[in-house]
C-alpha cells in the first residue's frame, strides 16, 4: 500500500537540502555576470569528492571573489571560463553580502577551506595528484605534512596568461598526469585559463581545482586571517596588511568598483 505524504514547510526545505546533493538537480543563480552554484561549504566538499571519483572526463571549479568580477566586467574575453566551468562558488564574503541585500544566499565557500579538507579528509598517501603553481618548497612541505608519495608537479612560467603555448603545456600536463583532483594555484585569470585548455584538449580526467594561494596557506608560507576577523568579513583586510605593496591596488583602488557593478546589476535584475 502507498502511503500518502504531505510535506510541511520544514520538509519541504529539507527536501530542498537532499536535491541540492544530488548532481542532476544543480541549484544555481546568476550574479553580477557569473552563474552560482548556491551551496554550503561542507556540500560542496561532498559533490567535489564525488565528482572527483565518478568523472569520466575532466571538469573543473571556479571560486570567484570580488577580483575576478571586477576583472569580468571589463574585459568580456574572460566569461567563457566561467560558463565551462562545472561549478562556479563564491569564494567571497563581500559577494555574500551584496547576494544578501539583493534578496538571496550565496554562502561563501572560500577555496582554501576547501583545499584543506580534501587534503586532511580525502587524500590518502598513495594517491596521486598533480599541482600546477606553486614552488618546489612549498610542494614538498605540503607532500611531508600529508604524507603524500605521488605528487605530480609543473611550476609554468610567469606572465602565463600571455604565453598560449605554455598554458597548453599546463593542459598537457594534467592530461599526461590522470588524477582525482588537479590543484591549479597560477591566479586568476591563468588558472582558469589552463582548465579550461585542458578541458578542451580532451582526454583529461578528475576535477581541476583553481583555488590560488591555497597551498600557500597550507605550507604556512602566508597566514590566513584569524577566525574572528573571517566572521566579521574582514579577511581581505588582514591580507591588506600582511601584504600592502601587492594587495593595496586590488583592494583599495579596484575592489570598491564591485558596489557600482552591483548597483548597475540590481537596476538591470
Amino acid at each position: 500500500m502507498t502511503e500518502n505524504i504531505t510535506l510541511t514547510e520544514t520538509d519541504d526545505f529539507e527536501l530542498d537540502e537532499l536535491l541540492l546533493d544530488r548532481r542532476d538537480v544543480p541549484r544555481t543563480r546568476e550574479f553580477l555576470g557569473v552563474e552560482f552554484a548556491l551551496l554550503n561549504p561542507q556540500t560542496l566538499y561532498n559533490r567535489v569528492i564525488e565528482e572527483g571519483y565518478r568523472a569520466p572526463d575532466f571538469s573543473y571549479l571556479v571560486t570567484p571573489n570580488v577580483d575576478h568580477l571586477v576583472r569580468l566586467n571589463s574585459d568580456n574575453a574572460l566569461q567563457q571560463y566561467y560558463d565551462e566551468a562545472w561549478l562556479n562558488v563564491s569564494d567571497s564574503r563581500i559577494l555574500e553580502i551584496l547576494a544578501g541585500f539583493s534578496g538571496f544566499d550565496l554562502p561563501a565557500c572560500p577555496g582554501s577551506d576547501l583545499t584543506a579538507q580534501i587534503f586532511e579528509k580525502a587524500l590518502k598517501p598513495e594517491d596521486l595528484i598533480t599541482i600546477i603553481g606553486a614552488d618546489d618548497e612549498i610542494v614538498e612541505i605540503i607532500s611531508g605534512k600529508y604524507g603524500l608519495k605521488n605528487v605530480k608537479h609543473y611550476a609554468p612560467p610567469m606572465g602565463l596568461k600571455n604565453k598560449p603555448d605554455e598554458i597548453l603545456k599546463a593542459a598537457e600536463f594534467i592530461k599526461a598526469n590522470p588524477a582525482r583532483f588537479h590543484f591549479i594555484c597560477v591566479g586568476s585569470p591563468q588558472q582558469e585559463m589552463v582548465a579550461l585548455a585542458a578541458k578542451k584538449i580532451g582526454g583529461a580526467i578528475g576535477v581541476g581545482l583553481c583555488v590560488g594561494a591555497s597551498l600557500d596557506f597550507l605550507a604556512g608560507q602566508a597566514k590566513r586571517a584569524p577566525q574572528w576577523m573571517q566572521n566579521l568579513r574582514l579577511e581581505w583586510l588582514h591580507r591588506l596588511f600582511s601584504e600592502p605593496k601587492r594587495m593595496w591596488t586590488r583592494y583599495l583602488v579596484e575592489g570598491p568598483r564591485i558596489l557600482a557593478i552591483w548597483l548597475k546589476w540590481k537596476a538591470r535584475a
